[in-house]
């Protein structure tokens, strides 16, 4: 029996989109690196100490729900500031390391990619669960995007991106987006029916429904949609920098390659300090009510 070589079909198939969709993945790459460098050089403009207290106030106030009517109590007390101080601490750490320009490099990369991660994750979510032929549709597309091994993402994004932190964050994005997507829907096809009927007998139209019924209702879900996405991103970092991305993944990619465990140990810290913060802070604005 003849073999069926299927992967040469699909490596036509993404040469012609290559050549065909130049001028696209050329307006593509423009947007995203301005997006990235931008970004980069507000965050490096900044003294490390401005952003470090910017990033402790604003734990703080996820923790407390806002700077008004703040109780610090012997019972609260912990819970409020365990985040801001491990925060502030942490990247104290980071910066007395000498990874700071690379960790604020990640964190670019991560808020760049989660961005276009909400923007394509939410609506389409929201069309998931509102219409069960698309849901159909999607759902194998997300079971092989999650599941297919993030590093054949990276051979398409270089054709179509060439190297450097575009095809980082196109091969994070495609890695990241099922979660929000799943999350989303989920959230919305678990508001209670009634709730839905009671919007529609009071006179709301479809889409009043949605944004004052459904979407506040779907909040939480839809946020830890939002924290597996950031987890997911920045796990992504190592293997993005095997196309040029900068940042933390970089430092632990080229550890790697010279066999350095110091400099591996210290980037993946950085890593997981990154890491434990934006969890956190996503954990506590899904509790805020």
């Amino acid at each position: 029996m003849e073999k069926l070589d299927l992967g040469k079909y699909i490596e036509k198939f993404v040469d012609v989109v290559s050549i065909k969709g130049a001028p696209i993945f050329k307006q593509i790459t423009i947007i995203i690196e301005n997006c990235i460098n931008v970004l980069q050089s507000i965050l490096l403009s900044l003294p490390f100490y401005i952003i470090i207290l910017l990033v402790v106030l604003l734990s703080f106030a996820l923790k407390n729900k806002g700077f008004k009517n703040i109780k610090l109590t012997s019972s609260n007390a912990r819970n409020l500031l365990e985040l801001p101080l491990f925060s502030l601490l942490g990247l104290v750490l980071i910066y007395w390391m000498g990874f700071w320009k690379e960790a604020m490099d990640t964190l670019v990369l991560v808020i760049v990619s989660t961005f276009i991660i909400l923007i394509i994750g939410i609506p389409l979510g929201i069309i998931c669960a509102r219409n069960k032929k698309v849901n159909l549709l999607v759902r194998p597309l997300l079971d092989f995007m999650q599941t297919m091994p993030a590093f054949v993402y990276l051979i398409p994004a270089i054709l179509f991106f060439s190297v450097g932190n575009v095809p980082g964050v196109i091969a994070t994005v495609i890695f990241s987006l099922p979660p929000a997507v799943r999350m989303t829907a989920l959230g919305i096809r678990d508001v209670p029916k009634e709730t839905v009927e009671a919007s529609i007998a009071f006179g709301c139209t479809k889409t009043q429904t949605l944004f004052k019924v459904q979407l506040p209702l779907a909040k939480p879900t839809i946020l830890a949609g939002v924290n597996q996405v950031i987890m997911l991103a920045l796990s992504m970092v190592v293997i993005a920098s095997m196309v040029g991305a900068g940042g933390l993944g970089e430092s632990v990619y080229a550890a790697i390659q010279q066999a350095d465990v110091a400099l591996g140990f210290e980037a993946g810290l950085c890593i997981v300090i990154l890491a434990i913060i934006l969890d956190r802070m996503t954990q506590s604005l899904g509790n805020k009510k």
